[in-house]
């Protein structure tokens, strides 16, 4: 269901909301918006957004994470200092802060969403959505995770632990609108990322629980002005829908757990937006009708129309048994496409070297592995591994067909294997970055490997794990440069803490944390560091850059998450704290 709050309903809201009771959210204005009249985001500012402003997940439509500013650069970022500081709300933290116009919209834990001044680190407004107390009973964790938000029009959007989508008015914080997209206790998801503006539309993915059966399963659209549902597109196909055919004979209401819990990429003149989905429930096949069977649509890129939902092609990066999800950023690139065959492991046979295409690249799964795929047919184009990985013993370079490794797949209960990377994987929602100066795309990536076996105790995936360094080495950690033309590693850092998401600058930097609380500055072309601090607890946001009044700041945040706790204890030696906080640097004035 939807709903339009007027004015006089607002009113009272705020009204009863002094004397302590509850509604359906709470809103808290400490301030008026200081920074003048406020612009409403237009479809010309998605496509094309200021180099000063940072206004939605990865800063721009093709997923890079890449800001032009260059005010700090190589030879002075040393002279980075911290400009303000704030605490975050309690929580699994994951946040990517977004900045229009000298304000930061900041998604905190357990669905707070707070204005800041981005230059003073005041709060404006702030609004936390209420959610029922017993949210975790029903979506099973990362209730608490909130890692985006989008911002268009006069709202900012957001996604409900109890799976609802809703807007606020960007300069008071008020609720405009809200819709019902499931009920939570009939049809549980995980929203614990928000939503994404594509072709004028708010889209959103999530992680659907098994008790949900296959109905929660699925992207959909809403309209920004008013939330109305537009489309909703299936990630399990239905009976009768192309794919059924693939869950053998597996009955729908049990074909569970397949998610597209990350945000998309766009393209605009194609209209298709691209989005990676995870692994089913159980995650062993045989438990689900069979090893050979594909199970549709999981671990796959789906490039879906923008305006119907309609799936225009899909490619599976892996018959996935062991809970390697594939449902990260996507990278957008137009570019020669060279793949070094001395460097690379699987290339179509049917490349021209040099020829130019519009790609669809990066590491979209825990493998680790790097997938370019042509982005309007989705034709594959070549793939390599990257970390320590056994799970995939080859690529059909012509059809792009993934042959898993039959040693360490599942056939039985009981049976247990030594599968890399590990669960925790050798990629997760931490993102990389790319760089149209260097042409390279850089990514944090974990030498993981985990002992694991096939159960039957009821639980998510039916696997016991128990998760180590992969053989070989005592880094945990690595950043490596990728160019996208010929797939070679340009540099590698490697480290004992693993590392976190990233940010490419103008100024030729990667910014980028690790879970040892380090924050740090690379040089893009060289991997050389040059700058770091330590900020006390485990690097869990997503970094970003943005610029008021013509000063560039930058930006980490720190705290607990679920997968920074488990790469934690594998280097017991390192004890950082647990602080959730934002951290935001500039040069002296």
């Amino acid at each position: 269901m939807s709903r339009l709050l007027p004015a006089a309903r607002a009113a009272f809201v705020i009204a009863i909301a002094v004397f302590g009771l509850l509604l359906a959210a709470e809103w808290n204005p400490l301030q008026a918006q200081s920074r003048g009249e406020y612009v409403p985001i237009t479809d010309a500012m998605i496509l094309d957004p200021d180099p000063d402003d940072w206004i939605m997940w990865r800063r721009t439509l093709d997923g890079w994470g890449y800001s032009p500013l260059k005010q700090i650069d190589r030879d002075n970022v040393g002279e980075l200092r911290l400009v303000w500081t704030r605490a975050m709300g309690a929580g699994s933290q994951q946040a990517t802060p977004l900045v229009y116009d000298g304000v930061m919209y900041l998604p905190n834990p357990s669905d707070l969403t707070q204005a800041i001044d981005a230059v003073t680190g005041d709060l404006l407004w702030e609004h936390r959505q209420n959610v029922p107390d017993d949210i975790a009973k029903w979506v099973g964790g990362l209730e608490t995770t909130n890692r985006s938000l989008a911002l268009y029009g006069n709202y900012v959007f957001d996604t409900s632990a109890d799976d609802y989508i809703y807007a606020l008015d960007a300069t008071t914080g008020r609720t405009a609108w809200e819709t019902q997209i499931f009920d939570h206790t009939v049809h549980p998801a995980r929203q614990s990322s928000g939503p994404f503006i594509a072709n004028g539309k708010l889209i959103s993915g999530r992680s659907c629980r098994p008790l949900a059966g296959p109905v929660s399963c699925v992207i959909t659209a809403h309209d920004p002005t008013t939330g109305e549902h537009l489309w909703s597109t299936r990630l399990i196909p239905a009976p009768g829908e192309p794919g059924d055919e693939t869950w053998g004979d597996v009955p729908y209401e049990e074909r569970v757990h397949v998610g597209a819990w990350m945000v998309p990429s766009y393209d605009p003149a194609l209209d298709l937006i691209y989005m990676g989905t995870s692994v089913t429930s159980p995650a062993p096949k045989f438990m689900l009708g069979g090893t050979r069977n594909k199970h549709l649509y999981h671990n796959s890129t789906l490039a879906i129309s923008g305006d119907t939902g309609e799936i225009a092609w899909y490619y599976q990066h892996l018959i996935d048994h062991w809970d390697l999800d594939h449902p990260y950023e996507r990278m957008l690139v137009e570019t020669a496409v060279t793949p070094d065959p001395s460097e690379v492991s699987w290339i179509n046979p049917r490349l021209q070297p040099g020829e130019r295409r519009r790609v669809v690249t990066g590491i979209p799964g825990k493998t680790g592995v790097v997938y370019t795929l042509d982005r309007e047919t989705g034709e594959f184009l070549w793939a390599n591994p990257t970390i320590n990985q056994n799970v995939i013993n080859n690529i059909d370079g012509a059809t792009g067909e993934v042959q898993e490794n039959g040693e360490v797949v599942f056939t039985a209960v009981g049976q247990a294997v030594t599968a890399c990377p590990s669960l925790s994987g050798g990629k997760n929602w931490d993102a990389g970055a790319y760089s149209p100066d260097t042409h390279l795309m850089y990514f944090s990536l974990r030498n993981t490997c985990a002992e694991q076996m096939a159960t039957d105790q009821g639980t998510l995936y039916e696997l016991a794990s128990r998760r180590m360094i992969a053989p070989g080495t005592e880094n945990l950690g690595t950043v490596r440069a990728i160019s996208v033309e010929t797939g070679d590693t340009v540099w590698l850092h490697e480290q004992r803490a693993a590392s976190a998401a990233l940010v490419a600058t103008g100024g030729g930097l990667i910014f980028g944390g690790d879970y040892n609380g380090r924050f740090r500055a690379f040089d893009q072309e060289t991997g050389e560091v040059l700058w770091e601090i330590n900020l006390g607890s485990p690097h869990t946001g997503y970094p970003i850059t943005y610029a008021v009044d013509g000063r560039q700041y930058v930006v980490a945040s720190t705290g607990s998450a679920a997968n920074a706790s488990s790469m934690m204890r594998l280097t017991p030696e390192l004890v950082p704290s647990a602080g959730n906080n934002i951290f935001v640097f500039a040069l002296p004035d």
